[in-house]
């Protein structure tokens, strides 16, 4: 179960951020971008069949998201993400897949106590364990319009989500 509710905590962060499995990098930005942006990779993964019934591979056939850090006297840290983002979810027992926008933009703040807060603005790919899903009434898997608000204690918990927009689309339902 915490491995799980850790997996959950993850792939919620990076389908909000669009850092699955990554971080921020040393990679330098590309022109036009500006000073301190750098690229954000996203690797492809697999979601256990317990988030939607089936398991889901999940690709990013359009990354160029960048991410810049900004430090705070508090000791608090926050990470800007920007750029363009697709996302393809795929039924790994029909074959069936779609497409998706997860552009955000989004801001992570990294709280001294270790706490985190998470907001998305745009279209964001936010993935939740079963029991959070249901907790905040939210799809395992799905793509939302609007801010986004995800508030994380420093042990991995999901304490607040607040969509302030709606879901364009229940990617477990899509995909079944």
């Amino acid at each position: 179960m915490i491995a799980m509710r850790r997996l959950g905590v993850i792939v919620a962060l990076g389908a909000v951020l669009g850092m699955f499995g990554g971080a921020l990098t040393a990679a330098p930005a590309l022109a036009g971008r500006g000073p301190k942006w750098q690229f954000e990779p996203a690797a492809p993964f697999t979601l256990p069949a317990a988030f939607c019934g089936f398991k889901v591979r999940v690709t990013f056939p359009v990354n160029k998201e960048y991410g810049k850090i900004l430090k705070s006297s508090d000791g608090s840290m926050t990470v800007l993400i920007t750029g363009s983002q697709i996302i393809s979810y795929k039924n790994l027992q029909t074959g069936k897949a779609i497409t998706e926008n997860i552009s955000g933009p989004a801001k992570l703040i990294t709280h001294p106590d270790g706490s985190l807060t998470v907001t998305g603005k745009g279209h964001n790919g936010p993935i939740f364990t079963p029991p959070d899903a249901k907790r905040f009434g939210l799809p395992t898997v799905s793509v939302t319009a609007g801010p986004l608000t995800l508030s994380i204690a420093p042990d991995g918990t999901f304490t607040s989500v607040s969509l302030k927009g709606h879901v364009l689309v229940d990617v477990c339902a899509a995909l079944s």
